[in-house]
């Protein structure tokens, strides 16, 4: 098997960092890759934001609840960016509107999600412990006022990285057959039953973890997930319009 896939593979979230400092030509490095990242029509709809100050890391730490987001090594936020684009146009005289349209939000959200994940299998290849932040979006609009964010743009995830101080096991996935059809979505009569013996993998994988071990299954979690909401997240396509997003 390649290293690559290897790499992949062995892949786990990290949570506990080394005091070790990330070198500025890594982060040079993780960037370049990122922006070799594929992207929607060449608009390249992202921003990277290197959180040097320390008293603005631990706002983000704060807002994002976990403790680890405040002290990592490094803390990149990489957000949804339509406002360079809309600029662009606007200095040529150009109707904007479009930059409001579920369509374009959409190719930006998955132009950002890619750059997240090529630049985590790149750190993970130097030997660097990841951990991916939908967090910071428990307080968008204090994000967006931390950041001084300009409309047309959201701070859709964080990426804290640095020297693994912990080597957590690998966590199961679902088998294949219940992400992997073929030519159609396949749909199934009882998923809390077809998933039994998944659930029975799921619970000995926390039995038996190194630390915070638990008795749960995986349709319990995803039952459970379903009654939090978190009252500032619940608000966020109210955000996401006061940025002049999905509005079209």
């Amino acid at each position: 098997m390649n290293p690559t896939i290897t790499t992949q593979l062995n892949h786990r979230t990290i949570r506990s960092f080394k005091d070790t400092p990330i070198s500025q030509d890594i982060i040079t490095t993780l960037v370049d890759v990122a922006q070799q990242t594929a992207t929607s029509s060449f608009r390249q709809a992202y921003s990277i934001i290197s959180i040097t100050d320390k008293k603005l890391q631990e706002a983000i730490g704060a807002i994002s609840g976990q403790p680890y987001v405040g002290t990592a090594p490094h803390l990149f936020i990489v957000a949804l960016d339509l406002y360079r684009n809309h600029q662009i146009a606007k200095e040529n005289g150009v109707d904007t509107a479009v930059v409001m349209s579920a369509d374009r939000f959409l190719a930006a959200a998955m132009d950002t999600g890619l750059v997240v994940q090529n630049m985590v299998v790149a750190a993970e290849s130097l030997d660097l412990g990841t951990v991916i932040l939908g967090s910071i979006q428990n307080d968008a609009q204090q994000m967006i006022e931390l950041l001084q964010l300009p409309k047309h743009t959201f701070p859709l995830l964080g990426l804290a990285i640095g020297y693994p101080n912990e080597q957590p096991q690998l966590k199961p996935r679902l088998p294949q057959s219940f992400i992997h059809f073929e030519n159609s979505y396949k749909q199934f009569d009882n998923l809390n039953t077809a998933l039994h013996d998944y659930n029975n993998v799921v619970t000995t994988y926390y039995d038996l973890r190194d630390k915070n071990n638990r008795v749960d299954t995986f349709t319990n979690q995803v039952t459970n997930s379903m009654l939090q909401k978190h009252p500032k997240r619940m608000k966020n396509l109210e955000v996401l319009h006061n940025q002049d997003l999905i509005k079209i």
